[in-house]
């Protein structure tokens, strides 16, 4: 990540008495409860957390990291870097000191904008004390990482914008890509948002090179290995997998080799996206061996959408209704079997037979969760109260967006828009989950904190030659650039 980025301002100069005294005081204030809390994850649930067969499925993928089905190599090279010192807990407290540093850098970049210490402060506490983003971080899983790749891009296109700046973005929006796949998706808006601040076509050029050359050199290697090219060989059973909910047979009517993806099941009755991706009785294990599944269910899935857009647009707002709960998740357990995930857990439960050597040859010993109390039912207790329930963060970024529009803040519109791509593109392609608008939340502080800045005034950056006429200076968002003033040939002044 770049220095300049998380170097802390030495003085904002605005609507600070004395910028001395008031430098980071807030910051300190802000940042040692958010390490008590993930002191007491560190210490209450040992090594880590598992989120069901997904973790182990990373472990295995970084012990043998071949181009993998269903996800990108991202997460797993990192696994694989740490992999030596043979510690679960190391991989945690990794993803919480990275969790802690993007923190830190929004609040840097807040301040540079203008903002006083301690509004700066309050904005990033639900980034820092949000319970949801203290247990991804403590899990093996993708989702903290790709959090911090995507912040720290954003945050380094916010700054002084050079090629070598907007390279090194690039290339962090474009390792978030190889984490998660929805991070492709930030490319676009990144790029609108440098040609919206005219920062030059060399800039652009690097951002675009930077950020495509990996996923195409990812994309290439994908194909060397199994004849595919793309990040993943998975992209047409998500969507098979979204139509589901929605797709009648007899509206479709499908070509006779993909009749057998269209289950008999009333619609009605049909589960969630995930179970026919992932169960024993989805229709995918029908099709005959050797045939490439995720093109016919690409195939399946597109023509189920052009016959029933309507239905499918009704799947996707069913979905995102879901971010106008109050509570993110209100059962303890999903079923008898199984726990619930996304609660700090209750009680402890022995590994699988199928994962134990996956997780215990990583561990170098037992690999097993254990709770250690008080402190796990200490941190079970936060967990009730201590989060932003996802009305409050879509009333924060549609203020956010408002607010960038009415006070021209184009600086606000990239984490803003960035925010908006992670929350609502999930369920157009695959399903609505909780751990899916996590990254929404430093954007939106981000956005937020922006768009309330104060505009510095924009001040002559370079000497006149004498002679010379003064440029005239256009804001766009926090920036200042120059621009000549024209005149009619034979006018005076």
């Amino acid at each position: 990540m770049s220095s300049a980025v998380f170097a802390l301002p030495e003085n904002s100069g605005i609507g600070q008495e004395n910028p001395t005294r008031d430098r980071h005081f807030a910051l300190i204030v802000v940042l040692v409860p958010a390490v008590a809390l993930r002191v007491l994850a560190m210490v209450g649930y040992q090594p880590v957390l598992w989120f069901w067969a997904d973790s182990f499925s990373y472990l295995a993928a970084a012990a043998d990291p071949v181009p993998s089905p269903y996800r990108p190599l991202g997460y797993p090279l990192a696994l694989a870097a740490l992999g030596p010192a043979h510690s679960l807990a190391l991989v945690a407290a990794v993803q919480h000191v990275l969790g802690l540093a993007a923190g830190v850098g929004v609040y840097a970049l807040l301040r540079r904008r203008g903002l006083s210490g301690w509004t700066a402060a309050v904005v990033i506490t639900p980034l820092l004390y949000d319970e949801f983003v203290i247990l991804l971080e403590h899990m093996v899983m993708a989702d903290a990482l790709f959090t911090v790749l995507v912040v720290s891009g954003i945050l380094v296109l916010l700054t002084k914008v050079t090629p070598a700046t907007a390279a090194i973005g690039g290339t962090l929006l474009g390792v978030a890509g190889l984490t998660r796949t929805i991070g492709v998706l930030l490319l676009v808006p990144a790029a609108g948002y440098l040609l919206l601040r005219r920062t030059g076509w060399r800039c652009l050029l690097s951002f675009v090179v930077a950020g495509s050359s990996l996923l195409t050199a990812y994309a290439g290697w994908t194909y060397a290995k199994t004849g595919t090219f793309g990040l993943t060989r998975a992209d047409g059973l998500f969507l098979w997998a979204r139509t589901m909910t929605f797709a009648d047979c007899d509206a479709v009517r499908p070509e006779p080799r993909l009749a057998v993806l269209c289950p008999p099941t009333p619609v009605s009755g049909r589960p969630a996206p995930a179970f026919w991706l992932w169960s024993s009785w989805s229709p995918l294990h029908a099709l005959p061996r050797g045939v490439d599944k995720n093109l016919l269910a690409g195939r399946f899935a597109h023509a189920a959408i052009a016959a029933q857009p309507g239905d499918y647009l009704a799947a996707v707002g069913t979905d995102l209704r879901r971010l106008l709960r109050w509570e993110r998740t209100t059962a303890r357990s999903l079923s008898v079997k199984k726990t619930n995930p996304y609660w700090f857990p209750f009680e402890e439960r022995p590994l699988h037979d199928s994962v134990r050597k996956t997780a215990e040859s990583y561990q170098g010993g037992p690999a097993a969760t254990r709770i250690i109390e008080p402190f796990a039912g200490w941190l079970r207790a936060y967990q009730r109260f201590g989060y932003l329930p996802f009305p409050l963060l879509m009333l924060l970024l549609g203020g956010a967006l408002g607010t960038t529009v009415v006070r021209r803040r184009h600086d606000a519109l990239l984490p803003a828009l960035a925010a908006a791509v992670l929350t609502l593109a999930p369920p157009f392609l695959s399903q609505f989950d909780v751990r899916y608008v996590i990254p929404a939340i430093p954007l939106t502080c981000l956005a937020g904190g922006l768009a309330i800045a104060k505009r510095p005034p924009c001040r002559e950056s370079r000497p006149r030659a004498p002679g010379n006429a003064r440029p005239r200076l256009r804001q766009i968002g926090a920036v200042c650039q120059a621009r000549p003033t024209t005149r009619r040939p034979g006018w005076t002044r």
